[in-house]
């Protein structure tokens, strides 16, 4: 069964992905330039997001939207097990929302253009002028329920266990005011593990949980390590044993 499914991926799975890919990415750069971003932004990278899960034939159980706010723009914060992981928030998450991500991702052919188009947020740490700057596009964005989704860790695991969060998320939903998210990803890892060259999938169940939104409790250093601190915790405690890390401190 494990060479037939990855003769169906090299041969059936993977053009497709790449066609979808470029289909979707042409769809957001025009809609968006069109105009109505927060449309184009969304619906195309769902579509995509769920084709992407379909087409692996990867079973998806999703909980927790129904503790959201419509009209609330919230900081999902969520646990980086592999590439899977974008592919899953995207289809699944249900929210108009944007990424935060790293300045040098910009520069990815088509990619890069496509997430510049959406509005996407890129996160230059040059100097506090271009921290400030970040901040202010954030600010201009997330509101009318349009959201932000954040890697705290940073970067996907090597070996499927959690890591330490870094500030930068909280931080921002401290300065904006905006309820902290916690999303738990499991099964990405198993799916799709961070390794080098190009990697066949492994078929696994994967699961999205949305957990209730922390809200602020006043504004400063003190309501940012509290978020960060509930998060790590609440995110982790959802994951399979093999997964969680209580040998680190969540902070970072």
């Amino acid at each position: 069964m494990i060479i037939l499914y990855r003769l169906y991926q090299l041969f059936i799975a993977a053009p497709l992905i790449i066609l979808s890919t470029i289909i979707s990415c042409t769809t957001i750069i025009i809609g968006c330039t069109i105009g109505k971003a927060n449309v184009w932004s969304y619906y195309p990278s769902m579509v995509w997001g769920r084709f992407l899960c379909w087409i692996m034939l990867l079973p998806v159980k999703v909980e927790g939207r129904e503790l959201l706010d419509e009209k609330q723009s919230y900081v999902f914060v969520a646990n980086h097990q592999g590439a899977y992981d974008i592919f899953l928030i995207y289809g699944f998450l249900g929210r108009s929302f944007r990424w935060m991500m790293k300045k040098s991702l910009r520069k990815t052919p088509l990619i890069g253009k496509t997430c510049e188009s959406a509005g996407h947020i890129f996160v230059d740490k040059s100097g506090p002028k271009a921290i400030k700057k970040t901040y202010e596009q954030a600010r201009a964005v997330l509101k009318n329920g349009v959201s932000l989704a954040v890697f705290p860790e940073g970067a996907r695991t090597f070996d499927g266990r959690m890591t330490k969060f870094r500030r930068g998320a909280f931080q921002l939903a401290d300065e904006l005011g905006l309820p902290v998210v916690p999303v738990t990803i499991d099964g990405c890892f198993d799916v799709l593990p961070r390794q080098r060259g190009i990697n066949f999938v492994s078929w696994h169940p994967l699961r999205l949980i949305i957990h209730a939104p922390i809200a602020p409790e006043g504004q400063g250093p003190e309501n940012v390590q509290r978020t960060l601190e509930q998060s790590y915790e609440i995110i982790m405690n959802d994951l399979p044993k093999r997964h969680q890390d209580h040998s680190t401190a969540p902070n970072q």
